[in-house]
């Protein structure tokens, strides 16, 4: 399968790396199938996929992990988010299922329709979600096997301005927002992503997203997994909603990669 097909793929690191760089919302694929059941047309779609995707984060994170001495493994989505949003509760604990963004979408960012009411989600997740899920968990408990522990760092961007879809958006919406989660997020982590990212004129705690992402069978159980989300604004390296990347995209790199080693 080439890589244009495949939905998802793990980039190996090295064999005592624990850290895994987790891009999950930088790809605008849309498989056929699952483009036949949204309503926008053509160019409606990609103005929303410009808004909705974390643009230039896969490349992000492959300029991080070619400037580390021990380079992380690389868990990139090679599909939209509009197919599915792996990061999202499958079910009712999902509190974006408010403005119909859960696993599934149903609403655009500006709160328009997406799929039509009553859509479905249990063959999109079966076919995307539930695999995806699978293969993430299993990434984890190898570095948790090889090293005896594992560290998730979640590579987002953000807009520079708050869209309609938000629910916890009037907050700081700073160069880079750290997202943590009281039990897999240790102060340690957090005060080294703190130094990592300090040239960027600010970072804020939870702000205006919050969490870090951690299969689900690991979820508040394995301390030794520890989990980061990385929310960076969009105009510290690129033109948006979604064009193209800037210089600001290699001292990012740079960031993120003394992140790397620091927790390795």
């Amino acid at each position: 399968m080439s890589r244009a097909a495949v939905p998802f793929e793990l980039l190996p690191g090295a064999d005592d790396s624990p850290v895994i760089l987790h891009v999950p919302h930088s790809a605008r694929r849309i498989p056929p199938a699952v483009r036949a059941g949204i309503l926008l047309d053509d160019t409606a779609l990609a103005r929303e996929l410009d808004h909705i995707t974390d643009a230039h984060t896969a490349e992000l994170a492959a300029h991080a992990a070619d400037a580390c001495t021990l380079t992380p493994w690389r868990f990139v989505n090679r599909l939209s988010r509009l197919v599915v949003d792996p990061e999202r509760f499958p079910d009712e604990r999902e509190e974006m299922l408010a403005v119909g963004m859960g696993a599934v979408y149903t609403q655009t960012t500006h709160r328009r329709p997406l799929r039509t009411a009553g859509t479905d989600p249990g063959p999109l997740l079966s076919d995307y979600f539930h695999p995806y899920a699978q293969a993430m968990t299993a990434a984890v408990a190898d570095r948790l096997a090889a090293t005896g522990r594992a560290v998730v760092l979640d590579v987002h961007s953000y807009p520079t301005a708050r869209l309609p879809y938000e629910l916890h958006g009037e907050g700081p919406r700073p160069p880079v927002c750290l997202g943590t989660d009281a039990f897999h997020t240790p102060p340690e982590l957090l005060a080294l992503a703190r130094e990592a990212f300090a040239e960027f004129a600010g970072t804020c705690v939870d702000s205006p997203f919050a969490g870090a992402y951690v299969p689900l069978e690991f979820y508040g159980t394995r301390p030794e997994v520890s989990a980061l989300m990385l929310e960076i604004r969009r105009d510290t390296y690129m033109s948006e909603p979604g064009g193209a990347a800037g210089a600001g995209l290699t001292r990012l790199a740079s960031a993120l990669a003394a992140l790397v080693g620091a927790v390795s």
